[in-house]
């Protein structure tokens, strides 16, 4: 496999690449591009770990050659969320960066899987779709928004409340990436009660989990360890599914559902990204409304982004 990191000499850039050395399989490629002058550093520092990977830095004037014969794309580029900021106002400066990004993406590798990290994600995917449009490259099967940090953080604050052993906890988290957008299926969840007291402020703290790190950090940056490590997990989830495994994966990517144009949904991976969209399957009362409520926000972010491209 060869995987790209366009924004490797970030925060979360290096703790992915990290994780990405020491667990992608003997044998494949990690590119690391950045605009930042660090990043051949962060390769040389890659380097001397010894893994089966073999990892190259690419600067800025390199994009190009760091995206030839990619299988798999992430991008965790842009800049973080600093206390008082909401995510829409990062969108200004990251919706420039990605739509770039993807430019080169279409040009170099358009048969790539590509994993947007970049907040606001709800927003970013949009605009990826669009401008791989306007290349005539677009896949919808190999565009994922990547949302697994909201089903690890779902599935440890469940196993803390509950004290329960977090590898056997399974929590599905549908709807968006930021906000009330983001929805966690607390019904679902195997052998486990919650109150109705439990539910609600469950709900909210993983909704504003990415808050809890900002403000933990004062001023020193946003979730970078744990995205790592959530953008990790997919990846490897999709490397398993282009080997032949079977592999779900809650993930934002385009649906034909009636509840908005990309929604995180159950999804089953295969050799060529999404080889099906499975159903969330029932909502509690709760759940429905959470949903119902959050829908009309959820589109217009999406809307916000396919204006950026098209005007």
């Amino acid at each position: 496999m060869k995987v790209a990191v366009l924004g490797a000499a970030g925060g979360i850039g290096q703790a992915l690449s990290l994780l990405l050395n020491t667990q992608l399989p003997s044998g494949s490629e990690l590119s690391l591009y950045d605009v930042a002058p660090v990043v051949p550093g962060v390769a040389v520092d890659l380097s001397h770990i010894p893994t089966g990977v073999a990892v190259k830095g690419f600067g800025k004037d390199d994009l190009a050659d760091a995206l030839t014969g990619c299988d798999i794309v992430l991008i965790p580029a842009g800049v973080p969320r600093k206390p008082g900021m909401d995510r829409s106002d990062l969108f200004n400066i990251n919706a420039g960066i990605v739509k770039s990004l993807v430019e080169a993406i279409a040009d170099n590798c358009p048969e790539a899987c590509v994993g947007i990290i970049t907040n606001p994600v709800n927003t970013t995917v949009a605009i990826a779709a669009e401008t791989l449009k306007a290349k005539g490259v677009y896949n919808k099967n190999k565009l994922f928004g990547v949302t697994t940090l909201d089903v690890i953080r779902a599935e440890t604050f469940v196993a803390e409340l509950k004290g329960l052993n977090v590898e056997s906890v399974h929590v599905p988290v549908i709807g968006g990436h930021s906000g009330t957008t983001i929805l966690p299926l607390l019904s679902q969840v195997d052998g486990v009660e919650f109150s109705d007291e439990e539910v609600a402020s469950l709900t909210t703290r993983i909704q504003n989990a990415g808050t809890e790190v900002v403000e933990a950090k004062a001023g020193g940056g946003s979730a970078t360890l744990s995205m790592g490590q959530a953008a990790a997990r997919f990846c490897l989830s999709l490397v398993d599914a282009m080997k032949g495994q079977n592999v779900v994966e809650y993930t934002y990517v385009e649906t034909n559902s009636d509840d908005a144009e990309f929604f995180s949904h159950p999804v089953r991976l295969g050799p060529n990204g999404v080889e099906e969209i499975l159903s969330y399957g029932d909502l509690s009362d709760f759940e429905q409304k959470a949903k119902e409520d959050m829908l009309e926000g959820l589109r217009g972010d999406i809307k916000l982004g396919q204006d950026f491209v098209n005007g």
